[in-house]
């Protein structure tokens, strides 16, 4: 017995599953293709006309109907399917109408990218123009264009943030501009998320309780350039803390933005 693609699979993008979610990605993304193919045009929208028995036994015969009706539920919620059942013949009839905003899902996209990646990523992704017959942005080729480094840079951002946060009991944000600069800059100098998390750990330990220094578990303190290699041999017991405590994070104005965020 076969299991390995031997029959029309389903597919869907990772980026669109961390838009709206696992179900709703793969619901949304069987929706745009019976849209392709419809021919039920109402008001200049094509419209794929289902019961909800009709998406478990045509589309998603794996899923039981209340987790199909969970997942158009959430969907239409959030505005990324728009459903009604004013084109049926007769008003007793409840099934069903559905089409794609694609201009909401679009700007959703859009300010979810412009929140998790950096400039760099910016510059790389291009976003396609909306069309009806295209699903933008989840399925263009531009997306498969992210270099997976980037893709993965931004996730260590967040983790390392999201640790300051939950070993200081801080509320940093996790998509700060400045954070991210700060934190990728030391990246570009080798350094990893486990670097990241010992520096943290050793002054945490050595500032959480402390009323003054409490204050510098901070990414301007903790993760500019000077500070970090200093407190990261710390961490390995090579040097100890002098005595006139972190350095302060300054601007540098005759270097530029990099002589700034490094």
């Amino acid at each position: 017995m076969h299991l390995l693609i031997q029959e029309s699979p389903l597919q869907v993008l990772p980026s669109l599953v961390m838009q709206v979610g696992l179900n709703e990605a793969i619901v949304l993304q069987q929706l745009h293709f019976r849209s392709l193919i419809s021919t039920n045009v109402r008001d200049g929208h094509k419209w794929v006309y289902k019961t909800y028995d009709e998406w478990k036994s045509e589309e998603f015969p794996f899923w039981s109907i209340d987790t199909i009706k969970r997942a158009i539920r959430r969907l239409e919620d959030k505005g990324y399917i728009i459903s009604t059942a004013s084109y049926n013949r007769m008003k007793m009839d409840k099934t069903k109408w559905y089409r794609i905003d694609y201009k909401k899902l679009q700007l959703s996209m859009v300010q979810s990218a412009t929140m998790t990646t950096a400039s760099s990523a910016e510059e790389e992704v291009q976003v396609a123009p909306s069309t009806e017959g295209n699903l933008p942005l989840a399925i263009t080729k531009k997306v498969k264009r992210i270099k997976k480094d980037i893709v993965e840079n931004d996730l260590d951002v967040v983790s390392v943030i999201e640790y300051l946060n939950d070993k200081a009991n801080k509320q940093f944000n996790v998509t700060s501009k400045a954070t991210a600069r700060l934190v990728k800059g030391r990246f570009s100098e080798g350094y990893a998320v486990s670097d990241f998390k010992k520096v943290i750990d050793t002054k945490v330990k050595e500032w959480r309780d402390d009323p003054y220094w409490r204050k510098y578990l901070r990414p301007s303190t903790l993760f500019n350039a000077t500070n970090f290699e200093n407190y990261l041999e710390e961490s390995k017991g090579l040097v100890t803390r002098a005595s006139s405590g972190p350095k302060e994070f300054v601007l540098n104005l005759d270097k530029g933005e990099e002589g700034i965020w490094s």
